[in-house]
């Protein structure tokens, strides 16, 4: 009992007056000196705490609502809209900029039925937005479905209008209310009912209602399997080992934290520089290993590259307190394994999303202490700077990074299920609405493939990890303005001598191409940055004959004037299909030459190889 009431945390009025000393450190570590931050606490999880304290029951209810609200925490959304509120409240001007531009849309609408209802050919009064295909069917344009359709645009059009420009409110409260008062508008848009959907009503009375009765069908399947942890229908033809993750390798080390596979040689000669890929946490490795026809790892391999690939272990309650220097460490322990099996030669360290967040970090440690192992460092959709990572932000904010803590209270650790929600939120109209309306109004199921198998494949993340991960990186930005200590120093970006290969993509939720391309401001190096079409996970996945394909490539020198991103898009170079062929020709010409293939693994006994690729922490569920 002495031993687990030694843990619970004193209540403010029970805490001690602070010395001078702790005051200095406290105000040094404000200031952005050198002092150690303070470490991060896990919330400890329900047994190690009394359950009938005052925090325990805070915690408590907040976790079980969190389960309830997808992680979204209400009481944010709740202040920032009396915020709002309140400021427009306070700006009678805009109240009545407001209610002329409800009268002039109304009058507008009016005008426009009025005309259409003579000559079917007057043209819509407003357009749908950029991507957004809900109304692009033919009966949209037949009354009375038009005034239902016109309708709901110049709706949405006037809530944008109302949530922005308001006199007192700062741009992210801005964003916050026009997310959600459009997440709330979707909700209603006329192509989510049966009979306000021309193309939904044509199908029913076609078919008799046969395509509900499949739709409920397929509702109850997809209910059954959520609440039974069954994957989705169709994934189980894309298993790893068998259809996906099947290019040859073998474990050749392993840590608590993840397993390292060396993939066989495809050529005769390798070049003399490995490569050792870094993916996220958050995801399964084998989004680089696919399909054999859209593998990034056997398009590596069979451009004569010795390639190595971490795959993260799933972690469970027992890994709680496991925190961002675990990770750091164990990305330590893969390079090392690496550089025994390569010996005397430096590597090319390749990092997806937040793994190549996490090899950033490792980097500047390694330029930090001198460790000059490093050839290049390529980063897929990765941030460095969190000032502005686009929309995700909106669940990145104290109340709601403290809602999240409080669900990985009493499990300890985060799912990626319970993140599901924000992200679909960040596209609902394509990742929530659109397959409503496949699935269960048309009765029709969608195709299963590779990616969204695998997007299905999820992965949980330990409390102490995430919390430091969400509060050094997000909230604080501590690694853009080298706050951010590996040990007891901090780490900067712009210690990062080698070249870097950067890849973005237009149409990333996650990690917005703006975003990234604020590595320029950061490193201190060549950078060639590279835009590509699609999105956080397809504009990557795009492997040379991919249709559609396209991207801007351009590389500043380390001593080159800073060029914004839209300067940068007028002039870099644009090529039709797949970035891959340029990330090799980018890789070989940093690379010193070719030799005979290592051996698989080394001599060490532990680095001896072990069990085929896909290994076994990619199975565990």
């Amino acid at each position: 009992m002495a031993q687990q009431s030694a843990k619970i945390k004193k209540l403010p009025d029970e805490e001690a007056e602070p010395t001078a000393t702790e005051e200095s450190a406290e105000r040094d570590h404000r200031e952005g000196l050198d002092a150690e931050p303070p470490e991060l606490d896990c919330p400890q999880p329900m047994e190690e705490v009394d359950r009938y304290s005052t925090e325990s029951l805070d915690r408590a209810f907040k976790a079980h609502l969190a389960r309830f609200t997808m992680g979204v925490s209400p009481f944010g959304l709740a202040s920032t809209f009396f915020n709002w509120g309140a400021h427009l409240w306070g700006s009678p001007g805009k109240q009545v900029q407001l209610m002329e531009k409800a009268v002039g849309k109304v009058s507008r609408l009016a005008i426009q039925q009025t005309s259409a209802l003579q000559d079917p050919d007057t043209p819509p009064c407003i357009a749908p937005l950029e991507h957004d295909n809900r109304f692009d069917g033919e009966g949209w344009h037949q009354w009375p479905y038009s005034l239902m359709a016109q309708n709901f645009l110049l709706t949405q059009q006037w809530w944008y209008n109302a949530t922005n420009d308001v006199d007192g409110l700062s741009r992210h409260e801005e964003q916050v209310t026009s997310f959600v008062t459009r997440q709330m508008l979707d909700v209603f848009s006329p192509s989510n009912y049966l009979w306000t959907n021309p193309e939904i009503a044509r199908l029913t009375l076609n078919q008799g209602g046969a395509n509900l009765v499949k739709g409920f069908r397929n509702f109850l399947e997809d209910w059954e399997r959520q609440i039974s942890g069954k994957p989705l229908v169709g994934a189980v033809g894309y298993r790893p080992g068998k259809e996906v993750a099947v290019t040859e390798g073998r474990v050749v080390f392993r840590n608590h934290l993840l397993e390292l596979i060396q993939y066989a040689p495809k050529t005769e000669q390798v070049k003399v520089e490995p490569i050792l890929i870094v993916p996220a946490w958050i995801m399964k490795y084998y989004i680089l290993d696919l399909s054999p026809h859209n593998s990034l790892v056997k398009y590596l391999v069979e451009q004569g590259y010795t390639v190595f690939i971490l795959s993260w272990r799933n972690p469970t309650s027992e890994d709680r307190d496991l925190g961002m220097d675990d990770y750091l460490d164990a990305l330590g322990e893969a390079t090392e394994a690496v550089t025994e099996i390569v010996p005397d030669v430096k590597m090319h360290a390749v990092g997806y999303c937040i793994g190549g967040t996490l090899l950033s970090t490792k980097a500047a440690q390694m330029a930090r202490d001198g460790d000059d192992r490093l050839k290049t460092l390529t980063l897929f959709a990765t941030q460095t700077d969190f000032e502005e990572p686009g929309e995700l932000q909106l669940f990145t904010s104290e109340s709601e990074v403290s809602f999240l803590e409080n669900m990985m209270w009493d499990q300890g650790y985060l799912d990626a299920k319970q993140m599901a929600g924000a992200f679909q939120l960040l596209k609902s109209r394509d990742l929530i609405w659109s397959r409503y309306v496949k699935e269960y109004l048309k009765g029709e199921r969608q195709g299963m493939f590779d990616l969204m198998a695998w997007n299905a494949d999820t992965t949980r993340m330990p409390c102490r990890m995430h919390s430091e991960y969400l509060r050094s990186f997000y909230l604080d930005n501590a690694l853009a303005e080298g706050k951010y200590h590996v040990g007891k120093s901090p780490v900067a970006l712009s210690d990062i001598s080698v070249p870097v290969f950067c890849v973005s993509t237009t149409s990333d939720h996650v990690a917005p191409w703006h975003s990234v391309y604020k590595l320029h401001l950061l490193a201190d190096t060549d950078i060639t940055f590279v835009l590509t079409n699609g999105g956080h996970n397809a504009g990557i996945i795009s492997e040379p004959d991919h249709d559609g394909r396209e991207y801007q490539i351009r590389t500043t020198p380390a001593d080159a004037l800073y060029a914004s991103p839209q300067d940068w898009r007028s002039q870099a170079d644009h090529h039709e299909g797949s970035w891959w062929p340029a990330l090799v020709s980018w890789l070989s010409k940093h690379s010193t030459g070719e030799v005979k293939p290592p051996k698989m693994g080394s001599a060490s006994r532990s680095l001896a190889p072990r069990e085929s690729a896909p290994g076994t922490y990619v199975f565990q569920r």
